[in-house]
């Protein structure tokens, strides 16, 4: 079994390329899935304030490693049957946390685009629509607060998404078949 992990910070992609995954197969494990299952839970309603709320909650109760631990189950359950595609890694702690559970099986695919094409399409997204400060306060908080850096650094693949939606499937595509 072979766990692809997709890290890039908001409106990077990071949902496209788990889709073209999932398309190739792949069994697609949602990290963010977490957050709006607590606010569910919660009561609260779904915004840009009440996400970052539970994720720092859920980090302070299992540590910075919180959503690879609690999905750790998930994860194997799904690459009982398939590959693997986890979509939203976050942390460093995550990183070496699922590294050390799936050594050599264990891929990470950067999505990167600049922070004005990102915050472009974060203020169209039909489902949690962030403006450019929110996404600017979110970048920050995902670096300083959350070691996302890391994973990006570390990545085995990296896809720059800047063009079009087909670029991204097509650079996505040239992956999966060099995973095979």
């Amino acid at each position: 079994m072979k766990v692809v992990c997709i890290v890039g910070l908001a409106g990077s992609g990071k949902t496209e390329v788990a889709k073209v995954f999932q398309e190739h197969g792949f069994a697609r494990v949602r990290f963010g899935d977490l957050t709006d299952e607590e606010i569910r839970k919660r009561g609260l309603e779904p915004s840009e304030q009440s996400e970052r709320s539970v994720r720092e909650r859920l980090r302070e109760v299992h540590g910075m490693a919180a959503y690879a631990k609690l999905n750790l189950p998930k994860i194997d359950r799904a690459g009982q049957k398939a590959n693997v595609v986890v979509d939203g890694l976050y942390s460093w702690e995550e990183y070496t946390l699922l590294k050390a559970h799936y050594g050599e099986d264990l891929y990470v695919v950067a999505v990167w685009a600049s922070p004005k094409t990102r915050y472009q399409r974060l203020s169209h997204r039909p489902e949690r629509a962030l403006t450019p400060e929110e996404a600017a306060d979110r970048d920050m908080a995902e670096i300083e607060n959350t070691n996302k850096g890391g994973p990006i650094a570390m990545a085995d693949f990296t896809i720059t998404n800047e063009g079009s939606l087909e670029d991204l499937r097509q650079d996505t595509e040239r992956i999966i078949q060099r995973l095979r």
